[in-house]
């Protein structure tokens, strides 16, 4: 069974797996998000585990800060960002899971918040596939991220 909990520094072991050159292509390390979080320490960005049969399987962040607002004009919205799952347990429906379970997670934690959006690169057609098939649309809106252009994606909650 797969659950969202807020990080916490015994979740580190867990969630300090290395991923692969292609993926990192894509997404951030735990370790790299959490570096972010604490060099800009604006108290805006949560990291959070995802946990599958009480073990650590992956790891992504909601963001509240401006960087946002380059997504959407909801100021009632958060940023998902550095989405991984453990390689180990890739595969799975762990990813799935836990996109389809972020919305209640959002919605029990921050109860002002009624929009997530991302970014997904354009090249990522598995994340982008998985993005859609939980809901979360595109309406054309690009940029060009570190390695090359993105869909900006968003869903209601």
């Amino acid at each position: 069974m797969v659950s969202l909990q807020f990080f916490t520094e015994e979740d580190f072991s867990g969630v300090n797996y290395a991923l692969d050159e292609n993926q990192l292509q894509y997404t951030s390390s735990a370790a790299n998000a959490l570096k972010r979080i604490a060099d800009r320490d604006t108290g805006l960005e949560f990291p959070v585990t995802i946990f599958m049969n009480g073990i650590p399987a992956g790891f992504f962040t909601l963001d509240f800060g401006g960087d946002k607002m380059e997504f959407t004009e909801n100021q009632n919205s958060v940023l998902l960002r550095s989405l991984s799952v453990h390689p180990e347990m890739q595969g799975k429906g762990i990813g799935r899971a836990a996109m389809i379970q972020v919305d209640d997670f959002v919605r029990k934690n921050f109860e002002n918040c009624h929009e997530i959006v991302l970014a997904v690169n354009q090249n990522n057609i598995s994340a982008y596939e998985l993005y859609t098939k939980v809901g979360y649309q595109y309406e054309g809106k690009t940029r060009i991220g570190r390695t090359g252009p993105q869909y900006l994606m968003f869903k209601s909650i």
